[in-house]
């Protein structure tokens, strides 16, 4: 219809069709139904017979069509990228899934048996020291003057599986439903002299031990104050002088905070032992870092919880 409409003009007819409503209109339809017509077409030979002012009218409609025709089709690409996108779930947030870390292990680039935290992807061995079940994973975010967030380090929960089934006797026979409702279950996890371990993994690039050391006098201090309603300022000395100045902590440092049998707090870092403190006090302060009413992470918080009920039912 095109080249149609250019034989017509050539013939020296005296009306001009670019101004018809409907030649417009359909000239318009057929660009838009083939949007590539008019780019892989060679250039028309100048016709010496047709007015300049003809061209000028003829081009821009020309112009128009092909203007329109590729904006509809980017927006349907567009739509189609975007739709894509959505679909695959890879902008969506992770689901919370009821079954505990240890029983969904990672299958995709991490080692076996390993477990994800995703924001960072650190990976964490599913057991810790031979038969420690790993129960959730978090990650510890520093907020710098109000106005940046920074992750420090990603954390796993890892408790003794014998330990916990020691409840049994209080717990079992409440539901899986009643158990996560039964806030007093959680209080005696926080309490009760069960071997637990926290696992930081070193993530911020810069972080020196003296930042560490600044960071534990803060939440542990506050911690000791909340559950003393005093200071201990000499406890909490004994704890914080374990972090070394010599000790380096570049990105993958491990610092592994356990609470061992008899209320022992112990402290590693790379697997070297930093020093030991009996103390029921500094191990519920550590722990309600992670697993407390206020923690670092309510997610992982959460997903401990869940790790709870599943070993205390396993």
């Amino acid at each position: 219809m095109v080249l149609r409409a250019f034989s017509l003009k050539t013939r020296g007819l005296n009306f001009d069709l670019e101004r018809k409503p409907k030649f417009r209109s359909f000239l318009a339809m057929v660009s838009l139904r083939f949007p590539f017509s008019f780019s892989g077409s060679p250039n028309p030979l100048p016709n010496p017979n047709r007015s300049p002012r003809s061209s000028r009218r003829f081009s821009p409609a020309i112009a128009f069509a092909a203007a329109a025709a590729f904006g509809v089709g980017m927006s349907f690409a567009v739509g189609r990228k975007l739709s894509t996108n959505q679909t695959d779930g890879s902008a969506e947030k992770p689901s919370r899934s009821e079954a505990p870390v240890w029983a969904s292990l990672s299958l995709t680039g991490a080692p076996a048996e390993t477990a994800v935290e995703p924001r960072t992807g650190v990976a964490f061995p599913a057991v810790l020291d031979g038969s420690r079940r790993l129960l959730g994973v978090g990650l510890r975010r520093k907020n710098i003057l109000g106005l940046k967030n920074i992750d420090v380090y990603a954390f796993g929960v890892y408790a003794e599986e014998s330990d916990v089934q020691k409840l049994c006797e209080k717990y079992g026979s409440l539901s899986t439903s009643e158990l996560k409702e039964n806030q007093e279950f959680f209080a005696d996890v926080l309490d009760q002299d069960l071997r637990m371990t926290v696992r930081l993994q070193i993530v911020y690039g810069r972080l020196s031990i003296r930042s560490v050391r600044s960071a534990f006098e803060e939440s542990v201090g506050s911690r000791l104050q909340k559950f003393s309603g005093s200071k201990n300022e000499e406890l909490l000395k004994r704890f914080t002088s374990l972090f070394k100045d010599e000790q380096k902590l570049p990105p993958g440092s491990t610092i592994d905070l356990s609470r061992e049998e008899g209320y022992i707090l112990r402290t590693k870092i790379d697997g070297k032992e930093m020093g030991s403190i009996q103390s029921k006090l500094l191990c519920r302060s550590v722990l309600d870092l992670y697993i407390g009413d206020d923690p670092f992470d309510k997610l992982a918080k959460e997903n401990v919880d869940r790790g709870l009920v599943s070993l205390l039912q396993n």
